[in-house]
């Protein structure tokens, strides 16, 4: 008897991390797709080279960084899948939460410099271990580039 109300509390616990790491995570992307329909207006490009029409215009480095935790139930299924090989969607929405959420903090701080565009934009990422284990426990993306501040005439 004991042993299945301790089964039943592991289960019941399990469900409970995954009720709300899935409402934790359908949270943060609402939150990602409002914030970034507020910074559409900042132009953001891969390029090496601003294009002319900002040539003498002021000019800033700007960067977001975030730092994504997976849950112990997200580490758990993706270990069972690397058993079998194959995509690890559970840490893919991860990093897909983490590259956004980075490119909004840098487009935050681009806006709050007055910039209307952010040339040279690039991705550092990296996994963080604990305890020297292979198990992604956390993930930082930063992101970084040059805003620019368009001129009068076409702000």
């Amino acid at each position: 008897m004991e042993l299945l109300i301790n089964l039943a509390i592991v289960v019941l616990l399990g469900l409970s991390g995954l009720v709300f790491g899935t409402l934790s995570e359908r949270r943060h992307y609402r939150s990602i797709r409002e914030r970034e329909a507020q910074y559409r207006h900042i132009l953001v490009f891969n390029e090496k080279r601003p294009p002319s029409i900002v040539a003498g215009q002021p000019f800033h480095l700007v960067q977001g960084s975030v730092v994504v935790s997976s849950d112990y139930f997200k580490n758990m299924a993706a270990g069972l899948r690397s058993l079998f090989g194959g995509n690890l969607k559970t840490y893919e929405t991860l990093l897909d939460r983490a590259r956004r959420e980075a490119m909004l903090r840098l487009k935050q701080q681009a806006d709050e410099r007055g910039a209307h565009m952010v040339v040279g934009v690039l991705f550092e990422t990296s996994t963080l271990n604990q305890n020297g284990r292979s198990q992604i426990v956390s993930c930082e993306v930063l992101a970084y580039g040059t805003a620019f501040e368009m001129p009068p005439a076409h702000a």
